[in-house]
């Protein structure tokens, strides 16, 4: 009964869409036909409220936001580390040192496995940029950001975004990215929920993101 009803529903929709190109030629490539992009492209906001935003929104899917100036990002994440109980950090080899606070045990990753990472705290990372508008980080697998499974894998993750780095719109982030980039989203701390809508934290990834947001 259940394959009949898929079935049926997989008709339907190739019926759709044969209906839908029933007016285009077979000999049209998509590179042909031009598409237009009526959405915003470009922000508004001046460049303090465009980092004020971005601080508000990814507050509001439950990180953790700490303001620090410009020379004090080390300090600033040897607090937050402190503060979430961590000792033994991940980072990616391309993090700056003047991040990096002694007191820590920093291992740098050189293709650590996932059980390896499982067993750090947390890791530290840098962006490739973050949007405001949606309060999201954005990593491309380039230089501070690491590899992907590193911000998979470890309980909590810190990461380092400059003020400079954040653009108010979506289509401003992408942009920032160069092709091709294996491009990670991150919006908050992992979260899902089950059935019954009860949020569930790191079920795919970190349960606590925490963003020094640096001055420049």
């Amino acid at each position: 009964m259940a394959v009949a009803v898929v079935s049926e529903a997989r008709a339907e929709i190739l019926g759709r869409v044969r209906a839908a190109l029933r007016d285009v030629a077979l000999s049209e490539r998509p590179e042909e036909v031009s598409v237009e992009r009526a959405y915003r492209a470009a922000g508004t906001l001046a460049p303090q409220d465009v980092v004020a935003l971005f601080a508000e929104r990814v507050s509001d899917y439950r990180a953790t936001v700490l303001r620090a100036p410009a020379d004090g990002i080390r300090e600033t994440v040897e607090e937050t580390c402190r503060s979430q109980g961590l000792h033994r950090v991940a980072v990616p080899a391309a993090v700056p040192k003047s991040w990096l606070p002694d007191s820590l045990e920093i291992v740098e990753d050189s293709e650590l496995t996932a059980r390896e990472l499982d067993a750090v705290d947390g890791v530290l990372t840098g962006c490739a940029t973050a949007i405001a508008q949606t309060g999201t980080l954005v990593l491309d697998g380039r230089g501070a950001c690491g590899r992907r499974i590193l911000t998979l894998v470890p309980d909590c993750h810190i990461c380092v975004v400059t003020a400079d780095q954040v653009v108010e719109l979506v289509p401003q982030g992408i942009a920032a990215v160069a092709p091709p980039a294996p491009v990670t989203l991150i919006s908050g701390p992992s979260a899902s929920s089950d059935i019954e809508l009860q949020r569930v934290e790191g079920v795919h990834g970190p349960r606590r993101l925490v963003v020094v947001l640096a001055d420049t």
